[in-house]
Protein backbone atom coordinates (compact mmCIF):
# COMPACT_ATOMS: atom_id res chain seq x y z
CA UNK A 1 0.00 0.00 0.00
CA UNK A 2 1.46 3.35 -1.04
CA UNK A 3 1.36 6.31 1.36
CA UNK A 4 -1.19 9.09 0.87
CA UNK A 5 -0.93 12.87 1.10
CA UNK A 6 -2.16 12.87 4.67
CA UNK A 7 1.04 11.12 5.74
CA UNK A 8 3.25 13.94 4.43
CA UNK A 9 4.13 17.16 6.29
CA UNK A 10 2.56 20.41 5.07
CA UNK A 11 5.42 22.62 3.87
CA UNK A 12 3.89 25.24 1.56
CA UNK A 13 1.67 28.30 1.75
CA UNK A 14 -0.89 29.53 -0.75
CA UNK A 15 -0.06 32.44 -3.05
CA UNK A 16 -1.84 34.00 -6.03
CA UNK A 17 0.85 35.09 -8.50
CA UNK A 18 -1.59 35.33 -11.43
CA UNK A 19 -4.85 37.14 -10.51
CA UNK A 20 -7.98 35.37 -11.64
CA UNK A 21 -6.28 31.97 -11.75
CA UNK A 22 -5.75 29.10 -9.32
CA UNK A 23 -3.23 29.85 -6.54
CA UNK A 24 0.19 28.29 -6.26
CA UNK A 25 1.47 26.40 -3.24
CA UNK A 26 4.95 27.78 -2.57
CA UNK A 27 7.53 26.53 -0.04
CA UNK A 28 6.90 28.34 3.24
CA UNK A 29 9.22 30.97 4.70
CA UNK A 30 10.64 32.09 1.36
CA UNK A 31 10.09 34.99 -1.00
CA UNK A 32 9.38 34.23 -4.65
CA UNK A 33 8.77 36.23 -7.83
CA UNK A 34 7.18 34.81 -10.96
CA UNK A 35 9.77 34.32 -13.72
CA UNK A 36 7.73 32.53 -16.40
CA UNK A 37 4.32 30.91 -16.70
CA UNK A 38 1.58 29.65 -18.96
CA UNK A 39 -2.03 29.51 -17.76
CA UNK A 40 -3.24 27.96 -21.05
CA UNK A 41 -5.89 30.61 -21.53
CA UNK A 42 -7.70 30.91 -24.85
CA UNK A 43 -8.11 28.25 -27.48
CA UNK A 44 -4.69 28.12 -29.18
CA UNK A 45 -1.40 26.88 -27.76
CA UNK A 46 1.14 29.70 -27.38
CA UNK A 47 3.86 28.62 -29.80
CA UNK A 48 6.11 31.42 -28.53
CA UNK A 49 6.28 29.40 -25.28
CA UNK A 50 6.02 25.78 -26.41
CA UNK A 51 7.37 23.50 -29.07
CA UNK A 52 6.57 19.84 -29.69
CA UNK A 53 9.07 17.14 -28.82
CA UNK A 54 8.98 14.66 -31.68
CA UNK A 55 12.40 12.95 -31.51
CA UNK A 56 14.43 11.20 -28.84
CA UNK A 57 18.12 10.30 -29.01
CA UNK A 58 18.37 11.19 -32.72
CA UNK A 59 15.32 9.21 -33.82
CA UNK A 60 11.87 10.38 -34.76
CA UNK A 61 9.59 8.77 -32.15
CA UNK A 62 6.72 6.86 -33.80
CA UNK A 63 4.26 7.54 -30.96
CA UNK A 64 4.77 11.31 -30.60
CA UNK A 65 2.65 13.73 -32.60
CA UNK A 66 2.06 17.47 -32.80
CA UNK A 67 -1.70 17.00 -33.06
CA UNK A 68 -2.74 15.52 -29.70
CA UNK A 69 -2.80 18.57 -27.42
CA UNK A 70 -5.33 21.41 -27.49
CA UNK A 71 -6.63 24.19 -25.25
CA UNK A 72 -10.21 23.72 -24.06
CA UNK A 73 -11.06 27.42 -23.60
CA UNK A 74 -11.40 26.91 -19.84
CA UNK A 75 -7.73 27.36 -18.97
CA UNK A 76 -6.52 23.80 -19.56
CA UNK A 77 -4.14 22.16 -21.98
CA UNK A 78 -5.77 18.87 -22.92
CA UNK A 79 -3.43 16.01 -23.86
CA UNK A 80 -5.39 13.23 -25.54
CA UNK A 81 -4.40 9.69 -26.45
CA UNK A 82 -5.36 9.45 -30.12
CA UNK A 83 -5.20 7.09 -33.06
CA UNK A 84 -2.99 8.20 -35.95
CA UNK A 85 -2.60 5.88 -38.93
CA UNK A 86 -4.24 3.21 -36.82
CA UNK A 87 -1.84 3.34 -33.86
CA UNK A 88 -2.09 5.16 -30.48
CA UNK A 89 -0.08 8.39 -30.28
CA UNK A 90 0.21 11.35 -27.88
CA UNK A 91 2.01 14.69 -27.55
CA UNK A 92 4.95 16.11 -25.63
CA UNK A 93 5.55 19.82 -25.12
CA UNK A 94 8.90 21.45 -24.35
CA UNK A 95 10.35 24.94 -24.01
CA UNK A 96 13.82 23.93 -25.19
CA UNK A 97 15.61 21.03 -26.84
CA UNK A 98 18.21 18.46 -25.84
CA UNK A 99 21.22 18.54 -28.17
CA UNK A 100 21.16 14.76 -28.64
CA UNK A 101 17.47 14.44 -29.60
CA UNK A 102 17.43 15.87 -33.12
CA UNK A 103 18.08 13.26 -35.86
CA UNK A 104 21.43 13.57 -37.61
CA UNK A 105 21.41 14.61 -41.25
CA UNK A 106 24.38 13.94 -43.51
CA UNK A 107 26.96 16.71 -43.43
CA UNK A 108 30.56 17.18 -44.48
CA UNK A 109 33.03 18.69 -42.01
CA UNK A 110 34.93 21.40 -43.88
CA UNK A 111 34.36 19.63 -47.16
CA UNK A 112 35.69 16.28 -45.97
CA UNK A 113 34.16 13.21 -47.57
CA UNK A 114 34.29 11.06 -44.42
CA UNK A 115 33.88 13.24 -41.31
CA UNK A 116 30.31 13.43 -39.98
CA UNK A 117 29.25 15.80 -37.18
CA UNK A 118 27.43 13.38 -34.83
CA UNK A 119 24.58 15.62 -33.64
CA UNK A 120 21.59 17.13 -35.41
CA UNK A 121 20.72 20.76 -35.89
CA UNK A 122 20.57 22.84 -32.71
CA UNK A 123 17.55 25.00 -31.91
CA UNK A 124 17.18 28.24 -29.98
CA UNK A 125 15.30 27.62 -26.70
CA UNK A 126 11.98 29.32 -26.05
CA UNK A 127 12.57 29.31 -22.28
CA UNK A 128 15.39 28.11 -20.07
CA UNK A 129 16.05 28.92 -16.42
CA UNK A 130 18.21 27.87 -13.50
CA UNK A 131 17.22 27.40 -9.85
CA UNK A 132 13.97 28.52 -8.23
CA UNK A 133 10.62 26.80 -7.80
CA UNK A 134 9.01 24.94 -10.71
CA UNK A 135 5.33 24.04 -10.40
CA UNK A 136 2.60 22.36 -12.46
CA UNK A 137 -1.09 21.92 -11.65
CA UNK A 138 -2.63 19.00 -13.51
CA UNK A 139 -5.20 16.22 -13.48
CA UNK A 140 -3.66 12.83 -14.16
CA UNK A 141 -4.70 10.47 -16.93
CA UNK A 142 -7.64 8.23 -16.05
CA UNK A 143 -6.77 4.97 -17.84
CA UNK A 144 -3.72 2.71 -18.09
CA UNK A 145 -1.98 2.34 -21.42
CA UNK A 146 -0.07 5.62 -21.37
CA UNK A 147 1.75 7.84 -18.87
CA UNK A 148 2.26 11.51 -18.06
CA UNK A 149 5.13 13.58 -16.67
CA UNK A 150 6.27 17.08 -15.71
CA UNK A 151 10.04 17.38 -15.80
CA UNK A 152 13.07 19.57 -16.40
CA UNK A 153 16.04 18.80 -18.63
CA UNK A 154 19.37 20.36 -19.53
CA UNK A 155 19.96 20.95 -23.24
CA UNK A 156 23.51 19.57 -22.81
CA UNK A 157 23.03 16.73 -20.32
CA UNK A 158 25.73 14.11 -20.82
CA UNK A 159 28.21 16.45 -22.51
CA UNK A 160 30.39 16.11 -19.39
CA UNK A 161 30.45 14.17 -16.13
CA UNK A 162 29.92 17.35 -14.09
CA UNK A 163 26.24 18.19 -13.46
CA UNK A 164 27.19 21.76 -12.53
CA UNK A 165 28.58 22.31 -16.04
CA UNK A 166 26.16 20.38 -18.23
CA UNK A 167 23.06 19.87 -16.12
CA UNK A 168 20.72 17.07 -15.14
CA UNK A 169 17.23 15.70 -15.69
CA UNK A 170 14.79 16.47 -12.85
CA UNK A 171 11.60 14.39 -12.82
CA UNK A 172 9.11 16.42 -10.80
CA UNK A 173 6.08 14.21 -11.58
CA UNK A 174 5.74 10.92 -13.38
CA UNK A 175 2.49 8.95 -13.42
CA UNK A 176 2.86 5.48 -14.93
CA UNK A 177 -0.33 4.18 -13.31
CA UNK A 178 -3.51 6.28 -12.98
CA UNK A 179 -3.72 7.74 -9.48
CA UNK A 180 -0.11 6.97 -8.51
CA UNK A 181 2.65 9.60 -8.39
CA UNK A 182 5.93 7.79 -9.05
CA UNK A 183 9.16 8.41 -7.14
CA UNK A 184 11.13 11.50 -8.19
CA UNK A 185 14.21 10.85 -10.32
CA UNK A 186 17.33 12.83 -11.04
CA UNK A 187 19.64 11.74 -13.88
CA UNK A 188 23.11 13.02 -14.64
CA UNK A 189 25.83 12.05 -17.09
CA UNK A 190 23.48 11.50 -20.00
CA UNK A 191 21.74 8.24 -20.84
CA UNK A 192 24.59 5.90 -21.72
CA UNK A 193 27.44 4.29 -19.81
CA UNK A 194 27.93 7.37 -17.60
CA UNK A 195 24.28 7.59 -16.54
CA UNK A 196 23.71 8.11 -12.82
CA UNK A 197 20.22 7.88 -11.29
CA UNK A 198 19.28 9.30 -7.87
CA UNK A 199 15.77 8.95 -6.42
CA UNK A 200 13.66 10.66 -3.76
CA UNK A 201 10.31 10.00 -2.13
CA UNK A 202 8.24 6.95 -3.04
CA UNK A 203 5.12 6.03 -4.96
CA UNK A 204 2.18 8.07 -3.65
CA UNK A 205 -1.53 7.33 -4.04
CA UNK A 206 -3.59 10.28 -5.28
CA UNK A 207 -7.18 10.94 -6.30
CA UNK A 208 -6.95 10.75 -10.09
CA UNK A 209 -10.24 12.64 -10.60
CA UNK A 210 -9.03 16.00 -9.21
CA UNK A 211 -6.19 18.42 -9.96
CA UNK A 212 -2.90 18.22 -8.04
CA UNK A 213 0.13 20.50 -7.76
CA UNK A 214 3.63 19.13 -8.28
CA UNK A 215 6.72 21.22 -7.63
CA UNK A 216 10.46 21.19 -7.07
CA UNK A 217 12.63 23.73 -5.27
CA UNK A 218 16.02 23.78 -7.01
CA UNK A 219 18.66 25.37 -4.77
CA UNK A 220 22.43 25.58 -4.37
CA UNK A 221 22.38 22.54 -2.09
CA UNK A 222 19.98 20.25 -3.93
CA UNK A 223 16.32 19.64 -4.76
CA UNK A 224 13.17 19.38 -2.63
CA UNK A 225 10.02 17.88 -4.16
CA UNK A 226 6.43 18.76 -3.23
CA UNK A 227 3.01 17.29 -3.92
CA UNK A 228 -0.01 19.46 -3.11
CA UNK A 229 2.07 21.62 -0.79
CA UNK A 230 3.56 18.69 1.13
CA UNK A 231 7.21 17.70 1.05
CA UNK A 232 7.72 14.41 -0.76
CA UNK A 233 11.47 13.90 -0.88
CA UNK A 234 14.87 15.53 -1.16
CA UNK A 235 18.05 15.03 -3.13
CA UNK A 236 21.23 16.56 -1.76
CA UNK A 237 23.99 17.64 -4.15
CA UNK A 238 24.20 16.82 -7.86
CA UNK A 239 23.30 20.46 -8.48
CA UNK A 240 22.95 21.75 -12.01
CA UNK A 241 24.12 25.33 -12.43
CA UNK A 242 23.02 25.77 -16.03
CA UNK A 243 19.68 26.93 -17.46
CA UNK A 244 17.28 24.08 -18.21
CA UNK A 245 13.92 23.77 -19.95
CA UNK A 246 10.41 22.55 -19.13
CA UNK A 247 8.73 19.44 -20.50
CA UNK A 248 5.15 18.24 -20.17
CA UNK A 249 5.01 14.81 -21.68
CA UNK A 250 2.73 11.90 -22.35
CA UNK A 251 3.79 8.60 -23.87
CA UNK A 252 2.09 5.47 -25.11
CA UNK A 253 3.08 2.28 -23.30
CA UNK A 254 4.82 -0.39 -25.34
CA UNK A 255 7.03 1.59 -27.67
CA UNK A 256 10.05 1.20 -25.42
CA UNK A 257 9.68 -2.58 -25.33
CA UNK A 258 11.79 -4.78 -27.60
CA UNK A 259 9.07 -5.06 -30.25
CA UNK A 260 8.28 -1.30 -30.17
CA UNK A 261 4.56 -2.00 -30.29
CA UNK A 262 1.77 -0.32 -28.27
CA UNK A 263 0.18 -2.44 -25.57
CA UNK A 264 -3.40 -3.71 -25.62
CA UNK A 265 -4.14 -1.24 -22.79
CA UNK A 266 -2.92 1.62 -25.02
CA UNK A 267 -5.54 0.86 -27.66
CA UNK A 268 -8.19 0.57 -24.93
CA UNK A 269 -7.24 4.00 -23.53
CA UNK A 270 -7.67 5.93 -26.80
CA UNK A 271 -9.70 9.06 -26.04
CA UNK A 272 -8.41 9.37 -22.47
CA UNK A 273 -7.05 12.78 -21.39
CA UNK A 274 -4.37 14.34 -19.19
CA UNK A 275 -5.13 17.98 -18.24
CA UNK A 276 -2.68 20.76 -17.34
CA UNK A 277 -4.03 23.92 -15.72
CA UNK A 278 -0.75 25.85 -15.48
CA UNK A 279 3.01 25.69 -15.42
CA UNK A 280 4.91 28.32 -13.39
CA UNK A 281 8.56 29.00 -12.67
CA UNK A 282 9.56 31.25 -9.77
CA UNK A 283 12.79 32.91 -8.76
CA UNK A 284 13.67 32.81 -5.07
CA UNK A 285 14.76 36.20 -3.76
Amino acid sequence: MNPTLDSLPVACTEATPVPGHEPSLLPAGRDFTLAWHDEFDGTALDRAKWDYRLSMMQRRHPAWTDKAVRLDGNGNAVFELQLENGIPVSSQLQTGCNFMDEPVSETLCNGSDHLQWPIGKLHEPLFEHAFGYWECRCRLQQKPGWWSAFWIQSPTIGASLDPARTGVEIDVMECFKPGVCHIHNLFQGGYGKDNVRITAGGDLDLDKTVFHRFGVLWEDTGYTFYVDGREHGRIEGHVSRVPEFVLISTEVKGYRHADHQPTKEAYEAVGDTFLVDYVRVFDQK
